[in-house]
């Protein structure tokens, strides 16, 4: 049988099949190849960002600087009577690592602003002036207040402009803070610098065996991370695997690095804030002393508390009582968190990361302090049962609630004033959240399935809450009434956020309807 029977006829010109396959084959190798390549430099990338992503100074302080603490401002007296406080808002250079001038925001000077202090009862007015180069806003976090005094997304300063709200102290003493919150940019202003503390007192706590010397046994610690360049410029980059935001291998404590504090009495009353937009601190001291802790987000609690360990996310306080020796030398430390997260995620949101914070430095003699009460003050007494509704929200993924960005058009839930309402927060996605409601305090009365752990015994207006978990709260909502003006509820996970994790609600009259706001929905 003749060969030319079994071999395929080809058109003139185009080479028989085999030779055909040959480029293609290669082509497919070649690509294999590279992608091959591809994988192992995504892994080799991905490896030294987890490299970098245990972040840790311990043994690396020398704790060479004295603690700074933040001057109280004080009021000037209108002819109405009222306490009026003075911030300027303006942008400055700052020393913040030693050598390396820093760009930096803040209220009255160049970083942070001044404790303001105020009293159950008084009437007080802020006149808050914008010497920034961008519009911001001051929210009073923690306050009891009209939504329009709030200081949230709507109440704009421009640049040379001057805000003037007024209010009457109408809740407990507290540790609360003030801090800048426009829409979509709260992180960078608060990362710039913008900050400072607004404590409360009142005749109950007052009367207690407590220290309160303001700087003296009675310390403001407002916790800080940051990012800097070789030159000590603020750094604004994150790593691409953050499930919460931008995180700061430096530790900045009132403004101070490397810092330790002088104390010359028995006991010290530590007001911890975490001011940080993201990172969550779980503090405690190097040695595991046992310490009292006496308040929360809202005020002194009903009884001590005696533990070794606290967590701190972004925006929550607490008031804790040390005691120490003459001579010793202890430090304040943030251990690793529990953030819910498996060991990958965990890593990349800080759950790896370890931090000494402040040294203590007790002088030879001590003052001594009276002993700790036992019983602090009282609460009032919210019940479940005589809860006006129920609310459900839920946390989903890094930018929505109950499905929605935020827009500033919209009015995502309505109150009646002066109600009491149970707020179920359920956190649906795999991100670690905070919430925080303005205009209030809650009360935990359930955590993750369970009773509450007995940190979160107090009044709140920022708790955490892991991934999968639900919290229920019982919130008093505002004895203020404003169908036009929201409130906010949101992540207080800065990044979170400005990424649109945020709602509004309102306050009005019984059956009254909510009013219409300007449409300005959220671009980013």
């Amino acid at each position: 049988m003749s060969t030319d029977l079994v071999t395929s006829p080809t058109r003139p010109g185009r080479p028989p099949a085999r030779r055909r396959r040959r480029p293609l084959l290669r082509l497919l190798v070649g690509a294999l190849a590279l992608g091959l390549v591809g994988v192992l430099a995504l892994a080799g990338l991905a490896a030294w960002f987890w490299s970098q992503a245990d972040i840790s100074n311990l043994g690396q302080l020398s704790f060479a600087n004295q603690l700074k603490i933040p001057p109280v401002l004080e009021p000037r007296v209108d002819e109405a009577g009222r306490k009026v406080f003075d911030l300027r808002l303006q942008q400055g250079t700052s020393e913040l690592l030693a050598g390396k001038p820093t760009q930096t925001w803040g209220a009255n000077g160049t970083y942070l602003g001044p404790t303001i202090r105020a009293t159950l009862g008084d009437q007080v007015a802020m006149q808050v002036t914008n010497r920034l180069p961008e519009p911001t806003t001051i929210h009073w976090h923690g306050m009891h207040l009209p939504a329009a005094a709030d200081g949230g997304p709507h109440q704009l300063i421009q640049p040379g402009s001057t805000w003037s709200p007024s209010w009457r102290i109408d809740q407990p003493a507290a540790t609360l803070w003030y801090h800048p919150h426009p829409h979509g940019a709260t992180e960078d202003h608060v990362y710039r610098g913008v900050a400072g503390l607004f404590l409360l007192d009142d005749p109950e706590a007052g009367a207690l065996p407590l220290p309160d010397r303001y700087g003296v046994d009675d310390i403001p610690v407002i916790l800080q991370d940051k990012r800097f360049t070789a030159d000590g410029v603020l750094d604004f980059g994150q790593s691409p695997f953050s499930p919460i935001g931008r995180l700061g291998e430096q530790i900045l404590i009132n403004g101070t690095h490397d810092p330790h504090l002088n104390i010359g009495h028995q006991r010290v009353r530590l007001r911890l804030l975490n001011a940080s937009t993201a990172r969550v601190y779980h503090l405690g001291f190097a040695d595991d002393r046992p310490f009292e802790l006496i308040g929360t987000d809202g005020g002194l609690l009903e009884r001590p508390l005696l533990t070794t360990r606290v967590p701190l996310s972004p925006g929550e306080r607490v008031e804790i009582l040390a005691e120490f020796r003459p001579g010793e030398r202890v430090v304040l430390r943030s251990f690793p968190p529990d953030l819910g997260l498996d060991g990958f995620q965990g890593r990349f949101a800080g759950a790896d990361d370890s931090f000494d914070l402040l040294q203590v430095r007790a002088g030879p003699r001590l003052t001594p302090s009276p002993p700790v009460p036992d019983r602090l003050v009282r609460h009032q007494q919210l019940d479940q049962a005589e809860a006006a509704s129920t609310r459900r929200l839920e946390l989903n993924g890094s930018s929505r609630i109950n499905g929605l960005r935020m827009d500033l058009g919209r009015i995502d839930q309505t109150g009646t004033v002066g109600t009491t309402e149970v707020w179920e927060v359920a956190n649906r996605s795999g991100n670690p959240h905070n919430f925080h409601i303005h205009g209030v305090q809650f009360k935990v009365v359930q955590y993750a399935g369970g009773a509450p752990p007995p940190g979160l015994a107090g009044w709140k207006d920022t708790v955490f809450i892991p991934p999968g978990g639900t919290v229920r709260l019982l919130v008093q909502l505002p004895g203020y009434a404003d169908a036009a003006v929201p409130y906010m509820f949101h992540c207080h996970l800065l990044q979170h956020e400005d990424n649109g994790m945020m709602g509004q609600f309102v306050v009005v009259q019984h059956g009254q309807p909510p009013g219409n706001l300007p449409s300005r929905e959220h671009r980013g």
